[in-house]
Parts: C-alpha cells; sequence; structure tokens
C-alpha cells in the first residue's frame, strides 16, 4: 500500500480509501466490520462515511453507516493510525426528518454545530480527522449536470459564516482538517481564498467524482488541486459499477445497486453506454479486467490523493484492493487518452 500527505498537512492516508455508504442498506454490522478489517489488513488507513449515509437516503437508515464504523472502533487501541473522514450535508430542501424541529438542511453555523457533535458521538470517537462539506449551500446542480442553470445566485449561506464555524470545531479538537465535496473550481477557490485571508483552517481535500467517463474534474479542479495542494478524493471510479462490465446489454444482476434502487442516471444517458462498453472492451484489449483499468487510471492522476472503493461483497472487496497493485504504464496511459477524446466524459 501507497500513502500520500492530506493536502498540506502531515496526515499520511493510503491511496486507496474505503468507501462505506452501503453500510446499514445492503451489508450488516458484521458484514462491515469484517470489510473494515480486512481493508485495515490490506494497508487501508482512510475510511470514508457521511452523516447522510446510507445511500440511498432514507429516514429510518440515516446514521447506520456511522454507528457501524462507530461500534468497529469503540474498543480499538489503534484510532492514532486510522484517518477517519465524513461529511455534512449541503442544502436539501424538504427533508424534514434531518435536523431538529424539522429545518432543512443548510450550512449554518447551528446546523454544523449539530452535525458535528451528533457524527461524533455516533462514530463513539473524540475527534473526526477529515470533515467534509458533501455538497454546497447555494442552490446548483451537482450530480450528473450538463450545463449551468441560474438558481438565484445570492441564495445561499455566506462562506465565511461556513467557514469561521468549521474553524471553530478545529480550534476545540473535534475537527483535525476540513475538505470539500461536489465541489466547483469557483467554490473551492473562495474557501481557500478565505483561509488564507482570515487565518482559518484551509481545505486539504476535494472530493468529487471522477473516472474514466466522469472526467470533468481534469478541465479546471485537476489545476487547482495540483497548485494548491488540494488533492482529489476520487469517488465512484467504477462508475457505481458500470465500468465492471455487469450491467452490459442491459443486464441487472441480483443483488446489484442498480438492480435494487435505480438512481443511475448519470450513466445510463447520451453516450454513456457505448462508452462504457469501449472501456471494457479496452482492458481486455491491455490484458487486464475493467476493474483494474478503471481503478488505477484514477490511481495515476497527478493529482490524485486517493481513491474511494466500495464493495458489498468481500471477493468485490478484494478485487478492488488488487487491482491497485498494477504497474500503470505508457501504453495505458496513451490508450486511455486516446479513448477520451472519443469518448469525452459523457457521464458529467
Amino acid at each position: 500500500m501507497e500513502y500520500t500527505n492530506l493536502g498540506r498537512t502531515d496526515t499520511k492516508v493510503s491511496r486507496v480509501c474505503l468507501g462505506t455508504m452501503t453500510y446499514g442498506q445492503q451489508n450488516t454490522d458484521a458484514q462491515a466490520h469484517a470489510q473494515l478489517n480486512y481493508a485495515l489488513e490490506r494497508g487501508v488507513n482512510f475510511i470514508d462515511t457521511a452523516e447522510l449515509y446510507p445511500i440511498p437516503p432514507k429516514p429510518d437508515t440515516r446514521g447506520l453507516t456511522e454507528k457501524y464504523i462507530g461500534t468497529w472502533l469503540k474498543n480499538r487501541s489503534d484510532r492514532d493510525k486510522l484517518v477517519i473522514a465524513t461529511k455534512v450535508v449541503g442544502r436539501m430542501d424538504g427533508a424534514d426528518w434531518f435536523r431538529p424541529e424539522g429545518a432543512p438542511p443548510r450550512h449554518t453555523k447551528a446546523d454544523i454545530d449539530f452535525a458535528v457533535e451528533r457524527s461524533l458521538k455516533t462514530l463513539q470517537t473524540d475527534y473526526i480527522d477529515l470533515y467534509q462539506l458533501h455538497w454546497p449551500d447555494r442552490p446548483r446542480e451537482v450530480f450528473g449536470f450538463h450545463s449551468f442553470r441560474d438558481f438565484g445566485i445570492d441564495e445561499m449561506i455566506p462562506f465565511e459564516d461556513t467557514l469561521e464555524a468549521l474553524a471553530r470545531h478545529v480550534e476545540k479538537g473535534n475537527i483535525r482538517h476540513l475538505g470539500l465535496s461536489n465541489e466547483s473550481a469557483w467554490g473551492t477557490m473562495r474557501y481557500l481564498a478565505l483561509a488564507e485571508k482570515n487565518g482559518w483552517p484551509r481545505m486539504a481535500s476535494i472530493q468529487n467524482v471522477y473516472s474514466m467517463v466522469s472526467r470533468r474534474f481534469d478541465y479546471d479542479l485537476a489545476e487547482i488541486a495540483m497548485r494548491e495542494d488540494i488533492g482529489l478524493l476520487a469517488y465512484s471510479p467504477l462508475a457505481q459499477g458500470f465500468l465492471t462490465g455487469k450491467y452490459r446489454n442491459g443486464a441487472r444482476p441480483e443483488g446489484a445497486r442498480n438492480t435494487l434502487f435505480g438512481r443511475m442516471e448519470r450513466y445510463e444517458g447520451g453516450d454513456a453506454e457505448t462508452a462504457i462498453a469501449a472501456s471494457e472492451d479496452l482492458a481486455h484489449e491491455l490484458g487486464i479486467t475493467p476493474v483494474q483499468l478503471a481503478l488505477k487510471f484514477t490511481d495515476s492522476r497527478a493529482f490524485t490523493t486517493a481513491t474511494i472503493i466500495g464493495a458489498t461483497t468481500m471477493e468485490q472487496l478484494k478485487e478492488n484492493i488488487d487491482a491497485f497493485d498494477l504497474d500503470w504504464t505508457d501504453e495505458m496511459d496513451k490508450a486511455v487518452h486516446k479513448f477520451h477524446v472519443k469518448y469525452r466524459s459523457p457521464c458529467p
């Protein structure tokens, strides 16, 4: 296992981050603990969760993922060797079950204070290593959009209020580092500028979608990641399973997320199906598996700090971690570049 610094901090994280959004929905407490133990044995020290999880979000399961991680953490003596990341939800209109008294979640000081304390309690830990804004507070399309729409640019909690609230928790020791998720280039630079201006903690990472078929990060955020040391934590590197080949030709395997829940619009429109099939074919041409190609591609990017993997079975987890042992070659890099020129990020 290889490790790298989280942003400009001294915290070392494994290049493989264990995603956990299936815990509490598709995975039991015992299965979650088995995955966590195995990942730790393989050198993974970086675990990502969120107050929203598991996915899909529901009132009766919310918080179970953090709970399962908390029961695992409770009796461990190596907490200081682990990097636990969680997230506070962004603007979430209509979610009257998420905050006290039915208030819709926002990035206010009160919301952040409540969310931090609740996550600390649920995770059964004294501190959170990386606390991330799950998505922006301002009204904008985040998950799978093709063009900008003006939702009202002034309707948002001021960035200063949000970052100051987070900074107070860093001062208290509740949080060690801060990060963004599903953020734009403009939002990222605003947070960095405010941190510098006010002496507040700077964002250490940005967790955005990134895969062979979702590469908008390359167009602007990649340069920010490199120049500002705010590395990418790439989520959905397997395009929610589509890049494994298991959904090819309309297949819907029993127990797979698309079979159970749907919610895969990002990977089902336009040229997505053609590009996804071509990615699988390319892997076979290179003499490797589709999983190896997809995960090692993401890992090979200079701006990637860690690639977030997720699995519902131990077999999937082992295959995913094994993929990072592959040596990335010039031949693979050139082949992936040609692929991208032909299929330019069809799954935004």
